[in-house]
């Protein structure tokens, strides 16, 4: 139908008239007002927050605004041309040719209320820009009210004045609301399509731009107002609308943008946990990770706890820390789709560290002159009185080694003599010590009594890491950092460096002398044979010191050591506490341990640390043992100042020759002579239960014994596997007649065997 021009324009001056009646003084004080692109830009923020490496590469991206669901803010040039096309198509054919107001729509939309048909309104998309910036201008569910009309008016003029065309396009895709949560480009293209702006094509961008008309329109309808545009994109071609349909219902069902996405989930939630406490809201976060480790170390730790699949493991952990400024450069908290429990984070847990405890116990008998390296400790079946029973710990082969050094018992984790030397300590000095160094016990030593030894507190493998990282450096503990530490300017003067130093360094909690002997007996691969062989995983190329450990009934395993640069921490197991079947130290957690720090050190060197002050190097020989032989081979070892001397011999003035019973064992009546009456056996907290055995000791020619009325063994010796329950034990002579007997207690998990996990 012709329109009369003079009724169009009649129009367009009446409703200029009332804008400029109406709003004259609103127009100057928004003028004023006017907020510039920059500080649009500036003030977005994303509904997630982007936790960046030391470098600047995502790594995690974490919903932090559960009310919105906002992406990046996306540059013009990042948005693919065909949604800046199907945009301005849809809402504002004119945009590069009016002034904020296109009057001929404003007239086309007067026209067409009077003769009460129906068009697209007159609102451009520099007028729904000012809307979303201004609050006081945002549309309500009733539409918006005449007064906000008018002041979107003069809002959008003030913004065509101040800001370029293409700044009032690229924040309005970006902070246009779609569909439901969904608010800006980049959160529609991520969620409704899987991709980035820069990828939309055609069809998608239509989609897009028909949901700002009708963002929580039905898919049909979105569908309809789809094709329209796509027509409109490209005039003469045919659009099969069917086709679009079936797309669009897809897409508006889509929820590809996960809310939590990356390779470092639970170091993401640490750090963002502690901005917060921090009131830091910053959309960004940098760490002090190092994503090529970091994605490294996920990949090394699932692979080979798929590996271990079949022996029942599913949970995993490992961390990485810098020796010299305690910054955390990987942290893998779980074995992410492998486990049943992916959010817990497996490096802040407590768990049972097993043996992994033995090196700071060792540092602290070394610091206190309770023991050098070279002391002999005897490797023999020891009973303990405790306030519960007879404490009887035994090694992981059930097997005694005799007199050993104190190197040989630490590289070759031997339980015995790590008691033996706790005794010497005290549990409770021991657990003042683990606390100095990072480890807060919950109980005191007295409540963990001598099982502290071999690992019965609860620890996190990021507090044993760094308390790790504390003997790498010479007894120095300072705490570990998720974020990178900027380094104050240097001083000028002397005096002042001296004082920065002093603000600077960690606390002294060990004797760097202590800390120095211990790492050069875990980094010992001949120390070690006893236990672990010659061609153990543990031994790498460079050098390094590390320390295996298993926890009660295999739960936890555990390989933590430092090189000369990096501390490495790792554990295996399940976060369910389900016990692991047949994993030792040296299959557990170690193949993951040696595979990363290889990783670390394949173009960086690792050389042993120099020795501090205070130590002495010397050569030391070993006296004979039972066979005659020396105990050790004679080295070089290295002691605290004025601990050291040239032979460490078994005192052996009280029974003539070691490991006799001075020949009385002829003549002595068929006693039991081992286990003690009333002995209560706790299974081994580092020991798996098929290899658990109690050593049963008589005197006396011809004896057999018996458990539980049953025969079991011939000899003077004899090693049973142990059984939950009460038994009783005994002594037979060569006549049949019991000549002693010993009742005892087994406390703890039984033997699994095969046909039992079945």
């Amino acid at each position: 139908m012709h329109r009369p021009p003079f009724i169009a324009s009649r129009s367009a001056l009446f409703v200029a008239a009332l804008i400029v009646a109406a709003c004259a003084r609103p127009a100057l004080a928004l003028a004023a007002g006017v907020v510039s692109f920059n500080e649009v830009k500036r003030e977005f923020r994303s509904s997630d927050t982007a936790v960046l490496d030391r470098n600047g590469e995502l790594l995690q991206r974490v919903r932090t605004d559960a009310t919105v669901r906002r992406g990046q803010w996306i540059a013009l040039a990042d948005v693919s041309p065909a949604l800046r096309m199907a945009m301005v198509l849809s809402e504002d054919r004119r945009f590069y040719e009016h002034s904020g107001i296109d009057w001929r729509a404003v007239s086309s939309a007067a026209w067409a209320n009077l003769w009460n048909t129906r068009t697209r309104g007159a609102s451009t998309i520099t007028m729904q820009l000012s809307g979303l910036l201004d609050e006081d201008l945002r549309r309500a569910n009733s539409g918006r009210t005449f007064t906000q009309k008018i002041g979107q008016t003069v809002a959008a003029t003030q913004l065509e004045r101040n800001w370029r065309k293409d700044q009032i396009l690229e924040a309005y895709l970006n902070t246009v609301p779609f569909r439901g949560e969904i608010v800006g480009i980049d959160a529609l293209s991520r969620t409704l399509f899987g991709k980035a702006p820069s990828g939309l094509d055609a069809r998608e961008a239509s989609v897009a731009a028909a949901l700002v008309r009708a963002p929580n329109a039905k898919p049909a309808a979105v569908a309809q107002r789809a094709c329209e545009v796509m027509r409109a994109m490209e005039p003469g071609q045919k659009i099969d609308c069917d086709a679009l349909d079936m797309f669009t219902s897809a897409a508006v069902q889509r929820r590809a943008f996960d809310a939590n996405e990356g390779i470092a989930p639970h170091a993401a939630r640490r750090v963002l946990r502690e901005l917060r406490e921090a009131g830091d809201k910053e959309t960004d976060v940098r760490t002090s990770l190092r994503a090529p480790l970091q994605r490294f170390a996920l990949d090394a730790l699932q692979r080979h706890l798929k590996e271990l699949r079949g022996r029942h493991v599913e949970d995993g952990a490992l961390v990485v820390l810098d020796n010299a400024s305690g910054e955390v450069l990987a942290w893998v908290g779980s074995s992410g789709t492998l486990s049943q429990a992916a959010e817990v984070d497996a490096v802040t847990a407590l768990r049972q560290p097993g043996s992994t405890l033995k090196p700071l116990l060792y540092a602290q008998a070394i610091a206190e002159r309770r023991l050098t390296a070279a002391s002999l400790i005897d490797d023999s079946s020891a009973q303990i009185n405790t306030a519960s029973g007879l404490y009887i710990p035994q090694n992981y082969d059930r097997q005694f080694k005799g007199p050993v050094s104190a190197r040989t018992a630490l590289a070759a984790s031997l339980n015995v003599p790590a008691v033996r030397t706790l005794v010497m300590v005290s549990p409770e000095s021991f657990a003042r010590q683990l606390r100095t160094a990072g480890l807060p016990l919950r109980e005191s030593g007295d409540y963990y009594g001598y099982s502290l030894a071999l690992g019965s507190a609860e620890v996190s493998l990021l507090s044993l890491t760094n308390a790790y990282r504390m003997l790498a450096n010479e007894g120095r503990y300072g705490p570990i950092a998720l974020t990178v530490r900027v380094p104050a300017p240097p001083p000028a003067s002397s005096a002042a460096k001296a004082k920065a130093a002093d603000n600077t360094a960690t606390a002294p909690v060990l004797d760097p002398a202590a800390a120095f002997i211990v790492g050069d007996i875990l980094s010992d691969a001949n120390a070690r044979t006893r236990t672990f062989g010659l061609d153990s995983i543990l031994s790498t190329r460079f050098w390094t010191a590390v320390k295996t450990g298993t926890s009660k009934d295999m739960r936890d395993n555990w390989a933590v050591g430092w090189s000369q640069r990096y501390t490495v921490g790792v554990w295996v197991g399940n976060a369910s506490g389900a016990s692991m079947w047949d994993v030792s130290g040296t299959s557990g957690a170690a193949p993951v341990w040696a595979e990363v720090m290889r990783f670390l050190h394949a173009r960086e060197p690792s050389r042993a640390p120099k020795p501090p002050a205070g130590l002495v190097e010397a050569r030391v020989a070993f006296g004979p043992g039972a066979d005659g032989n020396p105990l050790e081979a004679a080295r070089s070892e290295w002691f605290l100042q004025g601990t050291e001397q040239p032979l460490f011999a078994l005192d052996t003035s009280a029974s003539g020759t070691p490991g006799t019973s001075g020949g009385l064992a002829d003549t002595a009546p068929a006693r039991i002579t081992a286990p003690a009456d009333g002995t209560i056996i706790a299974l081994d907290p580092d020991i798996p239960p098929l290899h658990q055995r109690v050593r049963f000791e008589s005197e006396g020619r011809g004896v057999q014994w018996r458990i539980d009325g049953k025969h079991f063994a011939r000899g003077n010796s004899a090693q049973w596997l142990p059984w939950p329950g009460r038994h009783v034990i005994e002594l037979v002579d060569a006549t049949g007649k019991v000549v002693d007997q010993r009742k005892l207690e087994v406390r703890g998990a039984g033997v699994v065997t095969k046909s039992a996990r079945r």
